[in-house]
């Protein structure tokens, strides 16, 4: 388990998810099969590095903040312990204390040029739009248009423009121009198959469901994340004004420490929480579970069409579908990449 999963979860230590349980597993139709099977390496291979630099990158920032804090707290300690006075039979061992302090701010300091230099934001997202983006090619090779000699190797650029982070994915081109001949051999007159037809609409749906059901689970999780961190806070901030106001009757170096460490570790909770962006995850995976089931409520009308037009109408639900999730990826690029501080 990753760092920044272990302090999640530990954050929402108690709290009832009720996230539902997943539909079932997409079933692709057999004339598909072979696609997927082609390109499930490349997906794992860019899936597992997108995991990677993302455990890399949410860690890191969640360590920065929350080390920002205990540095605080190292300084301070000293103080409320009383090893700071040389007639304190601890005192030699006071300068611990200020080592501890250096190491964090060592540490967080490490973190932030480590991550800066190997770009493990950038890493993250383009791992992770290579992974999406190959994850749906069998989904779209249905959708091409006839081959033309000036053709760009990307589909998606062939079927619309969504985006100038697909432009950049030049491995999501080179696997389409790898597996073009077999899907063109595979899919040669499929639209005149009624029954190519239904399973195909049939499994859009069903991976139109499972990406519902995924934006379902970050919502509830994201809004409950959310809520947990400020009702701490709320906490931490009432025991501050608690302690900033008994010490003006009661001179004490601990309060001194509850309304230093107590605020700082407050802020490093926001801090963290506003650079995962968890409200604005919230909103928009809400948004787009009611897009979704648009999306799957017009591919059924257009299956529910008359024959001659169910080809032209589900062709334009689906692509409307593939749209709706290349913005939903499009929007959480530039929902993440300005935070590229403290790791760039």
């Amino acid at each position: 388990m990753a760092l920044y999963q272990l302090i999640q979860r530990l954050l929402l230590a108690g709290s009832h998810l009720n996230i539902p349980a997943p539909p079932p597993e997409p079933v692709a139709p057999r004339e598909l099969m072979p696609l997927v099977t082609a390109l499930s390496r490349d997906q794992q291979r860019f899936n597992a590095r997108a995991i990677h630099y993302g455990e890399r990158y949410r860690s890191g920032y969640w360590s920065i903040y929350l080390l920002s804090a205990l540095a605080v707290l190292s300084a301070v300690m000293p103080l409320a312990l009383g090893w700071d006075s040389p007639s304190h039979r601890l005192h030699p061992f006071s300068g611990l204390w200020a080592a501890a302090e250096v190491l964090m701010i060592g540490t967080v300091s490490g973190i932030y040029w480590f991550g800066s230099r190997h770009k493990w934001q950038q890493q993250w997202l383009q791992a992770r739009t290579n992974a999406e983006l190959v994850w749906y090619l069998p989904m779209l090779a249905p959708l091409l248009p006839e081959a033309r000699l000036d053709d760009e190797a990307n589909w998606y650029l062939r079927v619309f423009d969504p985006g100038q982070h697909v432009r950049a994915a030049d491995e999501v081109g080179a696997c389409c121009a790898r597996i073009e001949p077999m899907a063109r051999q595979l899919l040669a007159g499929a639209w005149s198959d009624g029954q190519f037809v239904s399973t195909y609409a049939e499994w859009t749906i069903q991976v139109l469901e499972q990406q519902r059901h995924y934006h379902q689970g970050v919502s509830i999780k994201q809004r409950a994340l959310e809520h947990r961190v400020h009702k701490i806070n709320t906490w931490l901030f009432a025991l501050t004004a608690v302690g900033a106001v008994t010490h003006l009757a009661v001179h004490t170096l601990w309060l001194s420490l509850v309304t230093t460490f107590l605020p700082a570790l407050g802020a490093s909770l926001h801090g963290a929480l506003a650079q995962s962006e968890a409200h604005r995850l919230d909103a928009t995976s809400q948004r787009l579970m009611q897009e979704l089931q648009t999306c799957v409520g017009r591919i059924k009308e257009a299956l529910a069409a008359p024959p001659a037009d169910i080809n032209r109408a589900l062709r334009g639900s689906i692509e409307a579908a593939v749209a709706v999730i290349l913005d939903e990826h499009q929007d959480w690029n530039l929902l993440v990449r300005p935070h590229h501080l403290p790791l760039g």
